[in-house]
């Protein structure tokens, strides 16, 4: 029997606070407007029972850092809710052909968990490891193309408390959020990770300031389409 078709899958990454839910959001709706079968995943996915463990790691029940929880657990708990997300809902479209738009995906997690560790050697076990468990043995999708949001500390660390004084009394900081010194290292893991699995590295900020959202999404629109 032949394979069954296959759909696109384009993921759109980056650092906390540099706009990828927006940027997934417009490139959807524009893709949508032009015709295309398209649908739009995110992850964590905070609507399934599959995030649980993720919530509780965010929420510091593991532990108050980030560095306190070993990456490879964290990691699993990441992935095993993509691979419940892939299996009970988007894995039929991507396997119908449709278009599949992902805010954040497995390379969060190379980016995230990989920077709890060092030391150069252990972080390219972790990666290896990581790219097992997701792509080979969870069968998860490798995307076709990884849109990398750069957008540097200085400018992220201030748009999220932005974001957060806009929020103020309604949410909460996750371990994440809360760490300044562990999303600087997160950039960098994000950096290595670009560089070694040739993503589409999009530059948001120039030395005049952050780029406009429709300009970064006209650059995006042309780098996704040429995978489609």
């Amino acid at each position: 029997m032949p394979d069954k078709i296959k759909g696109k899958l384009i993921v759109i990454e980056g650092p906390d606070g540099c706009g990828k839910q927006t940027q997934a959001e417009k490139l959807f709706d524009r893709f949508k407007h032009e015709g295309h079968s398209v649908r739009k995943v995110t992850f964590p996915n905070y609507e399934s029972h599959s995030s649980a463990l993720v919530k509780m790691y965010l929420k510091g029940d593991f532990g108050g850092e980030p560095s306190e929880v070993n990456p490879y657990a964290a990691a699993t708990f990441y992935a095993v809710d993509r691979f419940a997300s892939f299996s009970v809902s988007w894995g039929k479209w991507y396997q119908e052909g449709d278009i599949i738009i992902a805010d954040r995906y497995a390379t969060s997690n190379m980016a995230h968990q990989a920077a709890k560790i060092s030391d150069a050697s252990e972080q390219e076990k972790f990666l290896e490891w990581l790219w097992d468990l997701e792509f080979v043995k969870f069968s998860l999708p490798v995307p076709d193309i990884v849109i990398f949001l750069d957008l540097p500390p200085k400018h992220s660390l201030e748009l999220i408390s932005q974001r957060n004084a806009k929020t103020s009394g309604t949410t909460s900081k996750d371990i994440h959020e809360k760490n300044a010194g562990y999303l600087k290292a997160a950039y960098q893991s994000y950096l290595l990770a670009s560089q070694k699995y040739g993503w589409t590295k999009i530059n948001c900020a120039f030395e005049g300031g952050i780029r406009s959202i429709d300009d970064i999404h006209n650059e995006i629109y042309v780098a996704a389409t040429n995978k489609v």
